[in-house]
């Protein structure tokens, strides 16, 4: 069995994190630029890519990112919110705790 390349980088021009396996687009996250803020309103993984953890693999990649960038997170985004949630050493990027 061969082992996968899952990748995670950010498409400022299309506002958008990007998970790729193999070369191949699983999954974004949308958000929104705002000053000292990033708004996070969609995520969405491939049908066929589903069930393998990349939504999660996405959501912490790009909340690192946040927090190497000094940002703070406005989760919008139900998936993202949830992930937080159950992921406390997120929260402290989010202004209001997501419940």
């Amino acid at each position: 069995m061969t082992r996968q390349v899952i990748e995670v980088a950010d498409n400022p021009e299309e506002s958008r994190y990007e998970i790729m396996v193999d070369g191949v687009l699983a999954g974004f996250a949308d958000y929104r630029s705002r000053p000292g803020r990033i708004v996070i309103t969609h995520t969405e993984i491939g049908e066929e890519f589903g069930g393998r953890g990349l939504g999660g693999t996405l959501v912490r990649e790009a909340l690192d990112s946040a927090r190497a960038a000094g940002l703070t997170v406005t989760p919008l985004c139900g998936f993202v919110a949830e992930y937080i949630r159950r992921h406390p050493e997120y929260q402290d990027l989010v202004a209001e705790p997501a419940s």
